[in-house]
């Protein structure tokens, strides 16, 4: 089944994305940083979140791979 229509799977994407976001825009900061409209601006987004909710997102990543461990 496609990611967009499961709603576990869609989540994994979506926190999947804010994380890769994170590592790349510490790692090259200007790589993200020059699109921050249009549609590459929903990367430059996800790295913010990644990078002002980092408790909050790293909790979700535990989560989703607990529940997908034991309750796949």
């Amino acid at each position: 089944m496609s990611a967009l229509f499961n709603f576990q799977s869609l989540l994994i994407v979506i926190v999947l994305v804010i994380c890769t976001c994170a590592y790349i825009r510490s790692l090259y900061p200007s790589l993200l940083d020059r699109n921050k409209e249009g549609f590459l601006g929903l990367f430059w987004k996800a790295s913010r979140i990644g990078e002002r909710l980092s408790p909050y997102v790293s909790t979700c990543c535990v989560l989703m791979a607990l529940s997908l461990l034991f309750a796949s």
